[in-house]
């Protein structure tokens, strides 16, 4: 069977039935790195949930005690098992710090065309011969919107974050915001296939932990394994997207040759080839692409590709821990960024700015940045979504700002629909 809109769409609601489920879905995206269309796993057999300490230990333990397909959640709050660190700013969301599942059905398209990877032969016709209840409400209209942090708090908060700048503690850090709702009834699946309708991103997922649901547009690849080699692919340097293409070259060609966007480019390419080479065979780390310029729906981004070759001795679940969080989204140098963001930021990020995806039979593996996404805690009603951007010494605090609502503006017109 070829894989279509209309199946993909039947497939969620099918996967949604269950208390656990993960979808992955590269949106026809063309990936030399990557191996799979849609990944649609649902039900669970296994269960893994972990705090920070000894999180890594424990998912390897997992691994080799139910070795086959898992999918799972790494929060950003992993990094207090990693580093001495800790995190105390509000929650309200609840979300494991990691979790994975051992899947009951796997479906898998390949080349566009659909596979029951795990579960009875006929699992496709099933799920293609399902009636769908006719809902269109992905959220009630009365959802409303709002900032953890104003707009003058936030420019106030930036030009505080320059000044460490400017005393040499971080090069460069990753700031991020919260937006959120309270009693916000919405219906996740069909929410994230508006987004996903909205805003369609080559690491698009929707993840679903019993009541707590992560309905995600990203268009970051945090880690690859393919074989021996580790593939990252960090994202430094955003523009929007214009009117027409004879624009939308012109702000491409911008956005290539601009210095600032350059720099904070560059100095995350340099932490995560640092961040590699603790898991590679010598001199094998190697930058394939830097200052690669792509498009999505809104924006326009700058992404560098740093690959190596993982090293025999080390676990590849090693390898995730060796690099987790992703620099894009703490800064230079890390765990200085790291402890920043503790200070200024007014939420924690928890499943926000972590990795989502799967670990293969093989050992192979594939994990997104959670980015333009949004987290639901259907037991408290609670909608959330964080945007961020790098300050370093050269940015404009009021363009930070602007560039937030830029990221934000696919998930706020997902929320309140056509105005």
């Amino acid at each position: 069977m070829r894989l279509t809109a209309d199946f993909k769409h039947k497939a969620l609601h099918w996967a949604d039935q269950f208390e656990y489920c993960c979808v992955l879905d590269s949106n026809s995206y063309p990936d030399p790195y990557g191996k799979y269309d849609l990944l649609i796993a649902a039900g669970a057999t296994h269960m893994l949930y972990s705090d920070s300490e000894g999180a890594f230990e424990n998912l390897k333990s997992f691994y080799a005690a139910h070795p086959g397909w898992l999918f799972g959640i790494l929060g950003y709050d992993l990094k207090n098992g990693i580093e001495a660190l800790q995190s105390g700013n509000p929650d309200q969301l609840g979300f494991p710090q990691l979790c994975f599942f051992q899947p009951e059905y796997l479906i898998v398209s390949e080349n566009g065309v659909l596979r029951v990877e795990v579960g009875p032969a006929n699992l496709l016709e099933e799920i293609n011969t399902q009636n769908l209840q006719n809902n269109e409400q992905s959220a009630s209209p009365e959802v409303n919107i709002q900032a953890m942090m104003d707009r003058e708090i936030y420019i106030h908060k930036i030009q505080e974050l320059k000044q460490h700048i400017s005393r040499g503690d971080v090069y460069e850090i990753t700031f991020c915001q919260e937006f959120f709702a309270r009693q916000a009834w919405i219906n996740p699946a069909e929410t994230y296939a508006r987004l996903n309708f909205n805003s369609p991103t080559p690491f698009a997922a929707y993840l679903k932990l019993k009541d707590k649901y992560l309905l995600c547009a990203s268009p970051e690849r945090f880690l690859r394994k393919k074989g021996q080699q580790l593939i990252s692919q960090p994202i430094k340097g955003t523009a929007k997207r214009g009117k027409d293409a004879a624009t939308d070259v012109v702000i491409k060609a911008q956005l290539a040759a601009d210095l600032k966007e350059q720099t904070e480019n560059v100095m995350i390419v340099d932490l995560v080839r640092n961040d590699l080479t603790r898991s590679a065979t010598p001199a094998s780390v190697k930058v394939e692409e830097q200052f690669g310029i792509y498009s999505f729906a809104q924006v326009h981004q700058m992404i560098s590709t740093i690959s190596c070759k993982l090293h025999p001795d080390v676990h590849f679940i090693d390898a995730i821990k060796n690099t987790f969080p992703m620099g894009s989204m703490t800064g230079a140098p890390k765990v200085s960024a790291m402890e920043l963001i503790e200070e200024y930021e007014e939420s924690t990020r928890g499943a926000y700015s972590g990795a989502m995806g799967y670990i293969s039979p093989e050992g192979d593996f594939d994990f997104n940045v959670v980015i333009r996404s949004m987290l639901y805690a259907s037991d408290k009603a609670y909608l959330s979504f964080q945007v961020g951007s790098a300050i370093t010494a050269a940015c404009v605090p009021e363009k930070e700002y602007e560039e937030c609502m830029l990221k934000a503006s696919a998930i706020i017109e997902t929320i309140k629909g056509p105005q």
